[in-house]
């Protein structure tokens, strides 16, 4: 099988425009061979992922005996390790390269799952395991994205990202259902397989040709081609008006985690486990079928665009979640669903287009952002829903969370535009 990346003459879409294209529409270049790849890969790194770790509470806890807090503790620290390791990405990309890092993450979620197999009656070693799959995931995912959109431009960025958030929650979805069968019964066979499948992923990785962070792979001694690894110049010099994106994820994860974290306490009671179970389903289906169609029209908003948007319909989302019932949960999900596609997808988008880092860098930092994002989501909502439930009313709890969505935008656009230290130092180079 050949990786090689696929080329293609700078004129070879304008002359096709010249031979019977009809004018003013938008000629879409392939995907790359390895780009293919990179989105095959992440569908099968995610669906082997997620068929173990939504279970790991359960194995810890049924299977190994640790007792809730001891599992709430190493579950909080193996969070903590996969949302704030990003920020090393960068620095390792810089020294090893993108392919490389990419192969160092896979063995270690390899390593990681392989330790799990003895681990299923060593609470240290299962403890360990879990860890180092986490570590290989802060590295793993934001060496994926700037390999996918290394050399791509501006235009081409919102049809690889959600591309690639695509594959990533259509894994999502499909893990945990196809794991169901085996977790409790043949925790020791889903491991292995899930090991051989990271082993297998990992081997295809190593026939990706290198790219421009791990050096010329051509035979050439160009050293200009290891320039974009140091870092970059943004794609516009025209200011981008809008808050900073650091501080934008923080809080898109922050709102957004209210939903994750707490639906589950309050749909269930209310409909069914089964519903509910439904609702997850149905909200991966529809970000897996709606973001790459609503790519474009999203990297077409401008910031503050996007943010009334992305806020406003998780706005709607958590006043509609609160009305209750069936109906109103699974619009509520669906509007949540619209929110996070423009609000993730943006916030990716203009960050790699303020800054001059290198884009490893770059995701690295947007993952740690969402990592803060997600911690504070988790320490507010558990104070917020208790208050609610204390008062009787459960539905105060996404009327609070619908007002901080609503207000969240005003307090960011009222703020002067930060000004990213990395775009200054490009404008000063």
């Amino acid at each position: 099988m050949s990786l090689r990346r696929s080329g293609g003459t700078p004129g070879a879409g304008a002359a096709r425009g010249r031979t019977g294209r009809a004018p003013g529409r938008k000629e879409r270049p392939p995907l790359t061979g390895p780009q293919r790849f990179l989105l095959g890969g992440s569908f099968l790194i995610t669906l082997g992922s997620f068929a173990v770790l939504p279970y790991m509470s359960v194995l810890l806890h049924q299977r190994l005996g640790l007792g809730l807090g001891t599992v709430g503790f190493v579950l909080a620290v193996a969070s903590l390790i996969q949302f704030a390791g990003g920020v090393v990405a960068g620095p390792v990309t810089g020294r090893i390269g993108l392919r490389r890092a990419m192969l160092l993450a896979l063995g270690l979620r390899t390593a990681g799952f392989a330790a799990f197999v003895p681990g299923l009656t060593n609470p240290v070693l299962a403890i360990g395991a879990l860890l180092l799959v986490s570590a290989g995931a802060a590295l793993y995912l934001p060496a994926n994205k700037a390999y996918l959109v290394e050399g791509a431009s501006e235009a081409r960025r919102p049809r690889l990202l959600s591309a690639s958030g695509s594959a990533f929650n259509a894994g999502m979805a499909l893990g945990p259902p196809a794991a169901a069968p085996l977790v409790m019964g043949s925790p020791g066979v889903l491991f292995s397989c899930v090991t051989v499948l990271f082993a297998l992923v990992g081997a295809g990785h190593a026939l990706l040709p290198a790219g421009s962070a791990d050096g010329p792979s051509d035979g050439t001694s160009d050293g200009a081609s290891a320039a974009p690894a140091a870092g970059r110049t943004p794609e516009s010099g025209a200011p981008r008006p809008g808050p900073s994106p650091f501080v934008v994820t923080v809080l898109s994860v922050y709102a957004f985690m209210f939903f994750q974290h707490y639906l589950a306490l309050y749909a269930v009671p209310r409909t069914s486990a089964a519903f509910y179970g439904a609702v997850l389903t149905g909200y991966a289906a529809l970000l897996v079928v709606a973001q790459p169609l609503l790519a474009e029209r999203v990297a077409a908003l401008s910031y503050p665009a996007a943010l009334r948007w992305g806020f406003g319909a998780m706005a709607a989302g958590m006043a509609v979640i609160g009305a209750g019932g069936h109906a109103g949960i699974a619009a509520g999900g669906a509007l949540l669903c619209l929110g996070e596609i423009v609000l993730f997808l943006k916030n990716d988008l203009e960050a790699l287009a303020r800054s001059s880092a290198a884009p490893a860098s770059v995701f690295g930092r947007q993952r740690l952002a969402a990592g803060i994002g997600a911690f504070a989501s988790g320490v507010v909502g558990g104070q917020l829903y208790g208050a609610a439930e204390s008062a009787g009313s459960a539905r105060a709890f996404w009327a609070a969370v619908c007002l901080q969505c609503l207000l969240l935008p005003v307090f960011l656009l009222r703020r002067r535009p930060a000004r990213d230290p990395e775009g200054s130092r490009a404008g000063a180079g």
